[in-house]
């Protein structure tokens, strides 16, 4: 009984968000007797997993993204348009860039569900460290006994003077770390590929081929045409967006280092004036709530993230070897392990967009609740509260696409997506999985789920701008208390030596 349940217990573990716990390292001024003079801890430190299976996992997930990969498949793309002009014509080329395609896209399909359950770990826990240290700057600020120096109006006026001056020190007007030019041009070529003129632009591709269909009779070579035309625009996209999200997560970790060295700073500061020795709180954050046919949908993705798809995909393909004998190895043969991984991939498309927004949503909270409690130390503190950097007012281009996105990314749209999936495959069973049955599970699942990584892309570019502007604003919020704490321990200092 026990191990029954102990193997539901594991069954079951997939799909559920768990608390999430984070403390920030204490930035003690003593220990064992000995004085510290500068904080221990300063920067942003990643925590690594305990288990090594997960750590080569992760690092695979890097190199997915990586420039060299990503410039391996344009490569890959090019030498395949080059060849094209020789070999296009024939079924069997086709077919098998269509294989090719599918199996790429499926394995990268894996890596950005991880990615992107990664990315939310990360940024849970970052969130989780902030609210331990914000506990901490809240009750050592408590001890400062500021409100004996309110009540005096020449103090109160030397401390603003004081603290503005620190505000104009150059390391107190220092920004974040900047993009370097290449990852900038990349950051403006997501925009451009994840923009609405290019959705629009991509349809009108599709409604074009469909429109000519009747000239070539609806034929296979003029469905294998688009597939091959989709196959090769999908895995570009899967190759940028997998890059795309590195550089901007490396890109983050680096804005994140400079954040919590001076979030360090602050609290060693804090600690010397109040003689305050105690250790951060451990700060957990709730399991969010989520229904059920979201909960499914998180199964789902967690099963992809630890790479169990990729496991099936091995096992279907030597399956799809041994049977080859059987058919010949002909062009239909050849054509059944790219409709399979395409029909998954279909799926996984409408998986991704929901788990980017779900994610997001989650985390995006828990950073307006950092937000909340910052703006209540500068109130306990009677300071004002820095200028918040806005994102400006929305472009009529902008609010349809994030209308489009909420859209893509329900859960009755992954439901939906589903449902075609099994009306797919049961169109395909009716025409005994012939070539053009099974085009008919090649095609449509390519433009759809090409259709949904160029979404993908847009919310990824919605997400990162606000990302970069919420963490500006955080840097700003940061170094606005660090120069009000040096602001009181100047006065106090000047104050003890003229009474000396």
């Amino acid at each position: 009984m026990h191990k029954m349940n102990r193997f539901m217990d594991i069954l079951s573990k997939p799909g559920a968000k768990g608390d999430i716990q984070g403390v920030a390292p204490t930035q003690f001024t003593e220990k064992d007797g000995l004085a510290i003079d500068k904080p221990n801890a300063t920067g942003y430190a990643p925590k690594s997993k305990p288990r090594m299976l997960d750590r080569w996992l992760d690092f695979t997930v890097r190199m997915s993204g990586s420039e060299p990969v990503f410039f391996f498949i344009l490569a890959g793309l090019l030498t395949w348009a080059l060849l094209g002009i020789k070999y296009g014509t024939t079924d069997l080329w086709q077919v098998l860039i269509s294989d090719i395609q599918a199996i790429v896209s499926y394995v990268f399909d894996s890596f950005l569900v991880r990615q992107q359950l990664n990315a939310y770990d990360e940024e849970m826990t970052v969130a989780a460290e902030l609210q331990s240290r914000i506990l901490s700057h809240r009750r050592m600020l408590a001890k400062l006994d500021l409100e004996t120096d309110k009540k005096d109006p020449e103090k109160q006026a030397r401390l603003r003077t004081i603290v503005a001056q620190y505000r104009d020190a150059p390391e107190f007007s220092a920004e974040l770390p900047t993009e370097k030019r290449f990852g900038r041009t990349i950051t403006w070529f997501s925009h451009v590929l994840g923009h609405l003129g290019t959705v629009a632009l991509y349809w009108v591709g599709v409604f074009v081929w469909i429109g000519i269909g009747h000239l070539k009779g609806y034929s296979n070579e003029w469905q294998l045409y688009m597939n091959s035309a989709s196959s090769a625009l999908m895995v570009f996209v899967f190759a940028f967006l997998a890059n795309i999200r590195e550089r901007h997560s490396a890109y983050t970790l680096s804005c994140l280092n400079a954040i919590f060295k001076v979030d360090a700073t602050l609290e060693f500061r804090l600690r010397l004036l109040t003689g305050n020795n105690i250790d951060n709180d451990v700060v957990i954050i709730p399991a969010p709530k989520v229904r059920g046919v979201q909960r499914a949908i998180f199964y789902y993705a967690d099963l992809v993230g630890t790479l169990v798809g990729i496991t099936i995909l091995l096992v279907m393909m030597i399956v799809w070897v041994a049977i080859g004998p059987l058919l010949n190895f002909n062009s239909n043969w050849w054509l059944i392990i790219g409709t399979y991984a395409g029909l998954v991939g279909m799926n996984d498309g409408f998986v991704l967009r929901n788990l980017q927004a779900r994610l997001r949503d989650f985390a995006d909270l828990e950073f307006e609740k950092v937000e909340t409690e910052d703006n209540t130390l500068f109130e306990s503190v009677g300071q004002p509260i820095p200028v918040k950097e806005a994102t400006g007012k929305p472009s009529m281009t902008h609010r349809v696409s994030d209308a489009m996105n909420r859209v893509c990314a329900h859960e009755i749209t992954v439901v939906a997506g589903f449902l075609a999936i099994v009306c797919l495959i049961a169109g395909a069973s009716a025409m005994k999985w012939t070539l053009t049955g099974q085009l008919l599970c090649n095609v449509p699942p390519s433009l759809i789920e090409s259709f949904f990584m160029i979404i993908l892309i847009t919310g990824h570019n919605s997400a990162d701008d606000r990302k970069r502007v919420d963490l500006r604003n955080l840097y700003e919020r940061r170094l606005h208390l660090l120069a009000f704490v040096n602001g009181v321990q100047t006065l106090r200092e000047e104050n003890g030596s003229q009474r000396a």
